[in-house]
């Protein structure tokens, strides 16, 4: 059963089913946010992490990059002792790390947004091999999740799924036809 038949009515996948995932954002945090959540599911369900979102974002300082980026060895004794969240030493350090490399990525491209849709569009493999070679822990399901989690993958959502409609209404960068650069 796909996640359209599973997710509506239940009270923590409904609402992200319904109003967030496959939804695109430019946002820097929020696509920081969902990179770190998919990083935390790895081995997990879903629904635990929706279930210690919340957490997260208090914990990861509403997964601003650049304040993440600067956390130091106190605030990663923090993390790892805060049972309110998955504490796993390796996930914990990819999430520092790679709030230091979205940072980067900000500096160099103006905003994360901005430096996916540099690369977009990309067949799934390609973006897998993009994103190992610029951040940590990462993964073919991680980065797919991610992708179709912020609307620049396909297959968020079934076709006859109402939020599928909504989400082609908002014309998302896997919908849209990649431009022709004149005398190219």
């Amino acid at each position: 059963m796909s996640y359209c038949t599973t997710a509506p009515g239940h009270p923590w996948h409904g609402p992200y089913h319904d109003n967030e995932y496959g939804f695109p954002t430019r946002d820097d945090a929020v696509l920081f946010e969902r990179l770190a959540l998919e990083i935390n599911q790895a081995g997990l369900s879903w629904l635990t992490v929706l279930k210690k979102r919340a957490a997260f974002f208090e914990a990861f300082r509403g997964f601003d990059p650049k304040v993440v980026a600067g956390f130091d060895e106190a605030d990663r004794t923090r993390l790892l002792g805060d049972a309110r969240i998955i504490r796993n030493r390796l996930k914990v350090a990819a999430v520092i790390e790679n709030a230091r490399r979205v940072v980067a990525i900000q500096f160099e491209y103006g905003s994360f947004a901005a430096w996916i849709d540099e690369h977009h569009p990309l067949p799934k493999d390609e973006w897998v091999r993009l994103f190992r070679k610029t951040f940590k822990f990462m993964g073919g399901e991680i980065v797919g999740e991610f992708l179709m989690s912020t609307g620049y993958l396909p297959g968020a959502h079934d076709p006859d799924c109402p939020v599928h409609a909504c989400i082609a209404a908002l014309e998302p960068p896997w919908m849209r036809k990649p431009v022709a650069l004149a005398g190219c």
